[in-house]
């Protein structure tokens, strides 16, 4: 039919996929054809009925696989991966390559009755792997989906950005926005700014170097963003003036200015990608100029709070808020209380009254403590005191250490509840002091607290000597640690983690993230948790660097490594990354000789650690691997604290004078991974050995700063 093929016509037309080339001009990698060739032989020898001559609509094609098998094939051979789209992300790496062909030659693999080709199958007679070679797949099987694995994310990316604008999903335009959050070109602009481009971004590549994007004096029609590769910008009579790379953008001054290109762009490398936005959107998006009114913008066909005052955003989050079961499910009224009937505005009254109050409730459950510690809270509650239960507490005393500048100490009685005030006049008494006193609290830097001190208040601080317990180990504690089995000591040290972890309030992030100074609240529990990643680390570093025999040192080595792997089993990843930098640690990575003597088995163990720990792309690797777990999880905080920090220090608080909603909604967002992480409790299910651990303690050293961590056992 005409009208088809002409519909047909409009839809390539309109395609934003722009691939200069043929697929079979493109010359794949040799570790994606390896990796090809490795699965093909694996399937061959494991299960042969998968390829095979297949007819539809009375038509045979040769050698075919179907994708939903190739999918369920893929999942059961290897605990990496984890859903179905996982699996599709990495068959999209051989597709993209070459490696497998779509027998129609589409570029989206797809989990459906469709037919695929490996390579090796495209010509007549293709040879079986030999005996060798299926022995050969079986042991770099896991290998090479590990590979897969890495780099299937970016495949899958890819092929969404290859959809039409028009047909992304909600998962594909979150998935896109997340990508454009670690793309260099793009960290200026606004989180409202990013999710409009992630709905009208156009992928783009080119298969070989030399080809010219577009020329000097030509009129400006897209602006452009390097996913992959690089470009050289090209002036008449002056040659190659730079060179820009993954991450930059070019092209957006003639539309700016809509003037002429001023430059040529010419790749530099074959297979360069591109992210394209056309001027018709990108005069749309970035330069029109918003009406600093505007507190609401239209998001996924409702309305989402961007800014407004204080009073505004909380009417609407009255407004806004479902009643709880409990109460009778009436929803917001669509009308004011000066309308409808009588019986209606009674019940808009009543459920005003009855919002605030779940408002109040909800906000006590996520505070706490912390909202009665607020006098405009405290004034809105009704406050009783339980004065029996206030007496026992007061009554309560305790044997509190109070050492003076020589390191001498006194020990005296005091309340649980005692004021500063009352512990310095105890001490006074007990000395026999009349001298002003202060009562402060020396540490090491880094290290641990350490004790508390009376001193004169003419006086600065008393002598900064270490202590007899900060002055660190001479020699290593191998010869005990070597008969603990390394899951025991891993899983002790993620049940103690854990503690630490479940004790960090959600509020202390945001202390932490605005300033403890500027709130003025503590933020201790989140700072034990913190230097307990730093005890660990160099608790790996002085083991080995106190171990003086080389076979010794690389038993040691091969321990650590095995208890990171648990820790990653028990998805104690703080923990995880705490023993992996302790072995990247130059102090460790420079022993030359003892990383030689180290089995391939446990080199090849801790290169994938280290690619996990990858921070390029915003730490990519770790984030995936995070979004696949399930709690209860302890995640790497350091990496939670600078998502904040830079949420904070990137974003303004207040926007024309109103409360920058938007903001807050990012931080509440890191927030909720840490509420995410701790929804299950850690549970004693993982643990089937013997309770020989009691506690774990640091001693530290004042001078380089550098821990030993030992288990007591009981």
């Amino acid at each position: 039919c005409i009208s088809q093929v002409v519909k047909r016509l409009h839809l390539l037309m309109a395609a934003p996929v722009h691939v200069s080339g043929s697929q079979q001009d493109f010359v794949p990698s040799e570790k994606i054809l390896r990796a090809g060739k490795i699965i093909r032989n694996a399937i061959l020898s494991r299960a042969p009925h998968m390829i095979r001559d297949r007819k539809y609509h009375l038509k045979t094609y040769r050698q075919c696989c179907v994708g939903t098998e190739l999918v369920d094939w893929q999942m059961q051979q290897s605990s990496y991966i984890h859903s179905r789209i996982q699996a599709v992300g990495m068959w999209q790496v051989l597709l993209e390559e070459g490696v497998l062909n779509h027998v129609d030659q589409e570029l989206n693999f797809q989990d459906k009755y469709l037919f695929y080709r490996f390579l090796d199958d495209e010509q007549e007679d293709a040879p079986l792997p030999s005996e060798e070679e299926c022995k050969e797949s079986q042991e770099e099987l896991q290998d090479t989906l590990l590979l897969l694995s890495q780099i299937g994310p970016d495949a899958h990316m890819r092929m969404i950005l290859r959809k039409h604008p028009s047909e992304r999903t909600t998962d594909d335009l979150e998935i896109i926005y997340e990508e454009l959050l670690h793309i260099k070109a793009l960290s200026h602009l606004s989180t409202t700014v990013k999710r409009e481009l992630a709905g009208v971004l156009i992928f783009e590549s080119h298969a070989k170097a030399g080809t010219v994007l577009f020329n000097q004096g030509e009129e400006g029609t897209s602006w452009y963003i390097i996913l992959k590769g690089s470009v050289n910008v090209v002036i008449y009579g002056k040659g190659v003036v730079c060179t820009l790379h993954e991450g930059d953008d070019f092209g957006k001054l003639a539309l700016v200015n809509d003037a002429p290109r001023a430059a040529s762009i010419v790749l530099r490398e074959d297979n360069c990608h591109f992210l394209r936005v056309d001027k018709e959107d990108f005069n749309r998006i970035l330069r029109v100029s918003v009406c600093s009114q505007v507190c609401f913008i239209l998001c996924c066909s409702r309305y989402k709070v961007m800014s407004g005052t204080p009073e505004k955003i909380l009417e609407h989050l009255l407004e806004m808020m479902r009643l709880d079961s409990q109460f009778s499910e009436s929803g917001t009224s669509p009308h004011a209380a000066s309308q409808g009937s009588e019986q209606e505005k009674l019940d808009y009254t009543l459920n005003n009254k009855r919002r605030v109050i779940r408002l109040v409730m909800q906000w006590a459950a996520a505070h706490g403590d912390h909202l009665q510690q607020e006098d405009v809270a405290v004034a809105f509650l009704e406050v009783s005191q339980h004065t029996a239960l206030f007496c026992d507490f007061t009554a309560v005393q305790m044997l509190f250490k109070v050492y003076c500048c020589d390191h001498t100490y006194t020990t005296i009685r005091v309340c649980v509840a005692a004021s500063v005030k009352e512990v310095i006049g105890a001490v006074a008494d007990k000395l026999g002091s009349a001298e002003d006193l202060l009562l402060v609290s020396l540490s090491s830097a880094g290290g641990e607290s350490g004790h508390t001190y009376m001193i004169i208040k003419q006086l600065k601080s008393p002598r900064q000597t270490p202590l007899p317990e900060q002055e660190g180990p001479t020699t290593g504690s191998l010869s005990s640690f070597e008969l603990m089995s390394s899951k025991d000591v891993a899983y002790h040290m993620t049940s103690y983690d854990w503690e630490l972890f479940h004790c960090v309030h959600e509020l202390e992030l945001i202390y932490h993230t605005f300033g403890r100074q500027n709130v003025k609240k503590t933020t201790v529990n989140l700072d034990l948790f913190l230097r307990r990643f730093n005890e660990i680390q160099f608790w790996v570093i002085t083991e080995i660097c106190l171990c003086s025999q080389l076979s010794k040192r690389v038993q040691l080595l091969k321990k650590f490594i095995k208890i990171a792997a648990h820790c990653k089993e028990y998805k104690n990843l703080n923990a995880f990354f705490a023993v992996i930098m302790g072995l990247s640690n130059p102090a460790v990575s420079r022993l030359s000789q003892t990383w030689e003597k180290l089995p391939s088995k446990f080199k090849k163990f801790y290169v994938e650690f280290e690619n996990l720990m990858d921070p390029s792309r915003n730490h990519r690797a770790y984030r995936l691997t995070v979004a696949k777990l399930e709690p209860p999880i302890i995640p790497f905080m350091p990496l939670l604290i600078k998502d904040m920090t830079f949420t904070h220090e990137g974003n303004k608080t207040f926007i024309d004078n109103l409360v920058n909603f938007e903001k807050a909604r990012m931080i509440a967002n890191t927030v909720k991974i840490v509420r995410h992480c701790r929804s299950q409790p850690f549970s004693n299910l993982f643990w089937h050995g013997s309770s020989w651990c009691h506690h774990v303690y640091v001693c530290a050293d004042v001078s380089i700063s550098i821990a030993s961590i030992y288990m007591c056992q009981v």
